[in-house]
């Protein structure tokens, strides 16, 4: 239910293709990270293909943050937060705990995103909670292969080849 509904609104964003402002940060919190989030999951023998496009805003760590999804007329769609107790997603039917981050984005999605690591991987460096290895385009960690090529034009894309295979493409607004 809240795949069909993500999936719904993130379509809606697609066709507006914008980003809205992040909103403001207090003194000494991380910095939001916006701009627009396509992922993509591969369909499997017992699930159909999944997919979701939205902006976004995110900020944070492995110890805590928040990611919201974003309608084109800047509407949330979709809230995350996290913080070393577990994790909590917000939609218009009210809120979920989960254990973690990895739980939260199999309910999403049906399979596990690298939410945590996101931040960093969006910045363009490693997660600093696992170790990675060098690759031509970027970095290797997690079974994700990070490609760097075109981050000076605010694009990072991740994938993860096991199947189901996934990707994430992100167009960055602001860093």
């Amino acid at each position: 239910m809240i795949r069909t509904r993500l999936c719904a609104a993130a379509a809606a964003v697609l066709l507006a293709a914008c980003a809205t402002a992040p909103p403001p940060t207090r003194p000494g919190a991380p910095a939001w990270i916006s701009g627009r989030l396509t992922v993509k999951v591969d369909a499997t023998a017992t699930q159909a293909a999944q997919g979701a496009n939205a902006a976004f805003e995110l900020r944070g760590d492995a110890e805590g943050g928040e990611l919201h999804l974003n309608s084109p007329l800047g509407t949330r769609m979709v809230s995350a937060r996290w913080s070393r107790s577990g994790a909590v997603l917000v939609t218009a039917q009210g809120e979920r705990s989960f254990a973690d981050l990895d739980a939260l984005s199999r309910e999403a999605l049906g399979e596990s995103l690298p939410l945590a690591a996101l931040p960093d991987w969006l910045a363009g460096r490693p997660w600093p909670h696992a170790p990675h290895l060098p690759e031509a385009t970027g970095f290797e960690q997690l079974g994700w292969h990070v490609d760097l090529q075109r981050q000076a034009q605010g694009w990072v894309e991740a994938q993860r080849t096991t199947p189901p295979a996934v990707s994430l493409r992100a167009r960055i607004d602001t860093l």
